[in-house]
């Protein structure tokens, strides 16, 4: 009983990290849509790059977290990022911008989503790893 209420919890915690991710998201494409408007998914673009950085930083600094790392990670890396970031959505989005008549634009995108988020990672597990050590 002790390993389905450990999975319980974490199920919970999992679901509960998801909606805020997924409200989060919503939040932030809708701020892009009104201030950029629909010509390129700046929403999806903004919300996986951030998603990019946290989960760098959060790996390590989950580093840190003993035992409790693994509540840690089910509400904050699959809960609230795992809401957050679009890569199905981003992949759509490639779609609909090439069915749409702008192709051009969709190389651009993807680029900037795999390098922008791969630096990012980087990025966040570096100024954890810096935070760690003072």
């Amino acid at each position: 009983m002790g390993g389905f209420g450990t999975w319980g919890q974490q199920l919970g915690l999992v679901m509960l990290g998801g909606a805020l991710g997924a409200a989060l998201r919503f939040i932030i494409g809708d701020a892009m849509w009104r201030q950029f408007g629909s010509s390129f998914p700046w929403g999806t673009l903004t919300a996986n790059l951030i998603g990019a950085f946290a989960i760098g930083y959060i790996a390590v600094w989950l580093q840190t977290r003993g035992s409790a790392a693994v509540y840690w990670r089910a509400f904050a890396v699959v809960g609230i990022i795992g809401g957050l970031t679009t890569f199905s959505s981003m992949m759509l989005e490639a779609v609909l911008l090439v069915r749409n008549g702008r192709g051009w634009v969709m190389p651009t995108y993807i680029g900037i989503s795999l390098v922008a988020g791969f630096a990012l990672v980087w990025l966040g597990a570096r100024l954890a790893e810096a935070s760690a050590a003072r």
